[in-house]
């Protein structure tokens, strides 16, 4: 009986020990709870396929180049009076909380006039520009792909994005080129032009002597025909803000870096006209006899026998075979500004909003 009592003393005394045990794990547990409680700070949500979503816009664009036919020798000189107005179309995919990736196809036109932008009292540069005396325009169709990234984080669906937000972009585009001018009304020799006074295309004519034999010892030797098809690479920033829950307004300015010297048809050195194909492409290489002389211009006419063995009268360092007689900067390539305003709607999005009745 003794035994008895003494087995039961100890089992209630183990009982009382081990719920006192176990209280302090379950307090030790709760206190770390507590803790994770405290310093929890949300967990991410992942951008599922609810949240993705495409949208469809239209943009209006000002298109501004920067090239040879600049005001000044620098790649940073523009004439702001000859921008142009661009139409572009284009459609995104967003697929991150920061990320989309839009297609565009644009067209627009960029120009340039030395007779309008030069600087006639830079006796260092202006005269110069003024006298040779090129212009041209292009119609770009470009058709771009670009990566748009957010800074500010859209972790929810498309009606819930956030107000408004700075991205930058980068990406990759073609374009055409396809360099025209106008046609003056005579030919070198003072004989009418039968294109005179129209819009000619000139990258079939090689001014700079592309389609032409030319010596070894010639300037623009090895000189090739520039394709009708360019790439560029356009970058920039902008800023897009929530209209509603379906469309968004944003506007962006962004450049576009190409991989050509022509987009202006100016690039490299004056040829002997003797070389090139006809009378047109003549004279749309050579246009300084167009403008007068100014009373204080170190230039002057000069007479020489080009290889097809007419006579050319030019003004001094314009229009002839020599190393200093340039047309343009062939060390710098063509840039173009494009400036647009965009508006777009959201379309197949998966989200719907709850239904109660």
């Amino acid at each position: 009986m003794r035994k008895l009592q003494l087995a039961l003393v100890v089992l209630v005394a183990l009982l009382l020990a081990s719920e006192e045990t176990m209280g302090q794990f379950n307090r030790r547990a709760i206190k770390r709870n507590n803790k994770r409680i405290a310093n929890f700070r949300g967990r991410k949500s992942s951008f599922d396929k609810n949240k993705i979503y495409n949208s469809l816009g239209v943009s209006v664009s000002a298109l501004n180049y920067y090239g040879d036919i600049a005001p000044r020798p620098n790649k940073f000189s523009s004439d702001i009076s000859f921008t142009r107005p661009a139409l572009g179309l284009f459609w995104a995919h967003r697929f991150g909380p920061r990320y989309t990736l839009q297609t565009q196809l644009m067209y627009g036109t960029l120009t340039g006039s030395d007779s309008k932008s030069a600087d006639k009292t830079d006796l260092e540069n202006g005269i110069f520009r003024s006298q040779r005396n090129l212009s041209f325009r292009n119609h770009i169709l470009e058709l771009s792909v670009v990566a748009v990234f957010d800074l500010f984080e859209n972790e929810l669906t498309y009606i819930s994005r956030v107000a408004w937000t700075p991205y930058v972009y980068i990406g990759a585009a073609g374009l055409t080129n396809n360099p025209e001018a106008k046609a003056p009304a005579t030919d070198l020799t003072g004989a009418p032009l039968a294109d005179a006074g129209k819009w000619v295309k000139l990258r079939p004519l090689g001014t700079e002597g592309q389609y032409s034999t030319l010596d070894p010892t010639d300037v623009n030797h090895g000189i090739k025909p520039y394709k009708a098809l360019q790439v560029a690479i356009p970058f920039g920033a902008g800023v897009r803000f929530k209209l509603n829950q379906v469309m968004d307004l944003a506007a962006d300015i962004g450049f576009r870096y190409t991989f050509t010297d022509y987009l202006d048809d100016v690039s490299k050195n004056y040829v002997d006209l003797g070389v090139l194909k006809s009378p047109l492409a003549q004279a749309m290489s050579y246009r300084s006899n167009e403008v007068p002389l100014p009373g204080d211009s170190k230039n002057y006419p000069i007479t020489y026998t080009g290889r097809d063995g007419n006579s050319y009268t030019v003004v001094n360092g314009y229009g002839s075979e020599y190393p200093d007689n340039v047309r343009g900067n062939k060390k710098d390539k063509d840039i173009y500004m494009v400036t647009s305003l965009r508006v777009s709607y959201i379309i197949g999005a998966s989200f719907h909003r709850a239904k109660f009745r």
